[in-house]
């Protein structure tokens, strides 16, 4: 007997003594008291729950083996099987349906992160193959397409408007166990700081919720979708009643840039902010006003041309109040090049108003069709940066790369940072043109992402 069967055995049997032990007219709730009816979600879960499903992914990853396993000598000599380097990988989460007439599917980007192979099941049963419309890793978002046939859709709710105490929901597939409902209060609003992704406003709630649980819906009492149920902070391994959901606005606005470009293209601001300290507070005279303060502006920026000077407190942004520098960041970070800023703060005790605007953080940045069609889709830029001691690292920075584009294919992803071309060292464009008119070709692309560094080959 499997681990599995074992297991739904005890679950079983457990069920069967719970139910051998109470009689059923103890077990079983009125349907109504004082010929009240009873409250009960239920109506609202029958409307929703089509509309959660349960995805499985495959993902290829590099299975470790002994370095004498690695030598062709070796496993010639003693007759050992052509050897493995890959390794299927299955992972299980949750998703919800927000468009049944285009089969759009919203879920988190670590769900499906990597996967080569992405199942969608509903919840009558169907399995459907899904295609991945696009992701981000910033907002852990991710957007799906499955066959639109006899779907039901969630309907958008309003996360600006939820309150400290408002009733959720939240629906998903913990431990593979589908459709699971469980229900709680926000917790909290606008959480920042986790280190969980990069642009954070989190829904804290009590809803339990687990593993399996990522990209499933946070729905009101109305049914309406409020939140994509993302992470749970838990010491000891289990639920301890603290969960996160990303806001449906914050959801919206990212699909959208994924359904039009299958990335989200941000725009910047040109400063750098940090959180303001009780001590800062007093130095500034502010009391106890919340804000993020601007600590550096980026000459030839933005919000240089807006007239932001270092010292400033930033305490709205297009009416929506900044609480730190998590939220300004999370705020300005979604927002569409070109967008209108209408930046509320305070400077030396007074409150001003400024606008800007989103700028493109690619102006200047050429396409690399221009270079080579290899490189065709990508915009790429030089990069100077100060180095310890005066010195100066320069690179070739990556910025949007369209996808499917003979770019995307190389490899190229924005934020990269481009070292080398056919294994030589490459610091401007300038270089880069003139390796590119001696050897006529690309062949290897050396790059920086992140922390590592990659070599890209052309096949």
């Amino acid at each position: 007997m499997s681990r599995s069967q074992a297991l739904k055995g005890l679950v079983l049997g457990a069920l069967i003594l719970l139910s051998a032990s109470v009689p059923l007219s103890q077990a079983a709730l009125p349907l109504a008291v004082e010929r009240e009816p009873l409250p009960s979600l239920a109506p609202m879960l029958e409307r929703v729950t089509p509309a959660v499903v349960n995805i499985s992914t495959v993902t290829q990853i590099k299975a470790e083996t002994h370095p004498l396993l690695r030598d062709p000598f070796f496993r010639y000599f003693f007759e050992l099987p052509r050897e493995r380097r890959e390794r299927k990988n299955q992972s299980l989460g949750s998703g919800v349906i927000v468009d049944a007439e285009r089969g759009l599917v919203l879920t988190n980007h670590h769900v499906v992160d990597q996967a080569r192979e992405i199942d969608v099941r509903l919840r009558d049963g169907r399995e459907l193959s899904a295609e991945l419309v696009g992701s981000d890793s910033e907002t852990d978002i991710a957007v799906l397409r499955i066959p639109a046939q006899d779907l039901t859709a969630v309907v958008w709710g309003d996360s600006d408007a939820l309150r400290v105490g408002d009733f959720v929901v939240a629906i998903g597939s913990p431990f593979g166990l589908s459709h699971t409902v469980t229900s709680g209060i926000v917790s909290a609003l606008g959480r920042t700081g986790l280190g969980i992704e990069g642009f954070e406003s989190f829904i804290q709630t009590d809803a339990s919720i687990n593993p399996g649980n990522s990209g499933g819906p946070l729905v009101d009492l109305h049914g309406r979708l409020v939140g994509i149920n993302t992470a749970i902070l838990a010491p000891g391994g289990g639920n301890v009643g603290i969960g996160f959901a990303i806001p449906a606005a914050m959801v919206r606005t990212v699909a959208d840039q994924l359904l039009e470009h299958g990335e989200v293209r941000r725009g910047l601001l040109g400063i750098v902010v940090q959180d303001l300290t009780p001590e800062l507070a007093r130095t500034l005279g502010v009391g106890n006003a919340d804000g993020a303060l601007v600590s550096q502006v980026e000459p030839g920026s933005a919000a240089e041309a807006a007239g932001l000077h270092p010292g400033d407190l930033i305490v709205a942004v297009n009416g929506r109040p900044v609480t730190g520098a998590g939220t300004l960041r999370a705020h300005i970070g979604l927002l569409r090049v070109g967008t209108p800023l209408a930046l509320e703060l305070i400077r030396k005790g007074t409150r001003i108003r400024l606008e800007s605007a989103v700028a493109d953080p690619y102006v200047g940045y050429v396409d690399g069709k221009r270079l080579t069609p290899v490189l065709e889709g990508a915009k790429l830029g030089d990069l100077i940066q100060s180095g310890g001691r005066g010195n100066r690292r320069s690179a070739i920075a990556v910025g949007t790369v369209t996808k499917d584009s003979p770019a995307w294919f190389t490899g190229l992803r924005e934020g990269d940072f481009l070292l080398e071309v056919n294994q030589e060292r490459v610091h401007n464009l300038r270089e880069l043109r003139r390796i590119l008119r001696r050897t006529r070709t690309i062949v290897s692309l050396g790059i920086r992402r992140g922390d590592r560094t990659i070599v890209l080959r052309r096949r």
